[in-house]
């Protein structure tokens, strides 16, 4: 199966590092155009440079989880074809800790920038008949970690956010789905498995341990690498899954004990 996105913009939020990146590349591979975004014009540049040569890359500054930060990125991609909502913030917290101040900040980010930016990229999608939107959903959705409930409780407000705006787009030819990541490995993962298992631990024996005390779970029992992420993306960025809408697809090693809606 070769895809071809070529003709196609895409803009990928939070796409400097991490699966975001992952992701753009695999959608600018598939011929794309595609849209860095990060907070600050210096991190997008040197992101845009760390990629590989020869891919269609914009640089799309912007804080996207405030208004202004959204109007910027609209005003350098003020149309897109594929959104792929991939901004996201997590870190431990005891569930008693966690304070109004955060749990707005946890929804703003994660939450209410997709929903800002669908808002704005949707109606024209509508009108030309083409369109793919997507939100980077977690396991931790539906297997809500005791040690961070407030990133779960955005995950799963993403799950209801996508199967709502993929009725709103019903019968236009745009698709709507979420994409039910599970413990992937990036640098703020390995930032965050060190916050639960001994810092003394090499890596690969940091992961096993972390994966085998709080995702034990997992079936293919290792962190999920951002490439596997990105490859689902660009399928159902593509024609090929012009039937795939409203739904959440798992890509979570197997995790999630559960037959979802």
């Amino acid at each position: 199966m070769r895809i071809d996105l070529s003709g196609k913009t895409a803009l990928v939020t939070g796409s400097t590092q991490g699966i975001g990146a992952a992701i753009a590349t695999g959608l600018a591979r598939a011929g794309a155009r595609v849209g860095i975004n990060g907070r600050g014009e210096a991190s997008v540049a040197a992101a845009v440079e760390r990629m590989e040569s020869g891919l269609d890359l914009v640089a799309a500054p912007g804080d996207v989880s405030t208004e202004e930060g959204c109007g910027q990125v609209l005003r350098m991609l003020p149309d897109v074809d594929i959104l792929v909502n991939n901004l996201g913030i997590f870190g431990a917290t005891p569930a008693l800790e966690i304070t109004d101040e955060e749990w707005r900040r946890y929804f703003e980010v994660n939450v209410l920038a997709a929903v800002r930016l669908t808002r704005a990229y949707l109606p024209a999608m509508k009108e030309r008949g083409w369109g793919r939107i997507q939100y980077i959903a977690s396991d931790s959705a539906v297997v809500i970690p005791a040690e961070m409930i407030h990133y779960g409780m955005t995950k799963t407000a993403l799950l209801a956010v996508s199967r709502g705006f993929a009725k709103e787009a019903a019968g236009t030819g745009v698709t709507v789905n979420s994409v039910i990541a599970g413990p992937t490995h990036t640098g703020g993962v390995e930032d965050f498995v060190y916050q639960l298992v001994d810092r003394e631990l090499p890596w690969e024996e940091a992961q096993r341990a972390f994966m085998g005390e709080h995702r034990p779970q997992s079936l293919i029992q290792r962190l999920i690498e951002p490439d596997e992420i990105a490859n689902m993306v660009v399928y159902l960025s593509s024609p090929f899954a012009s039937a795939t809408t409203g739904g959440a697809v798992r890509v979570d090693g197997g995790y999630v004990d559960a037959i979802l809606p």
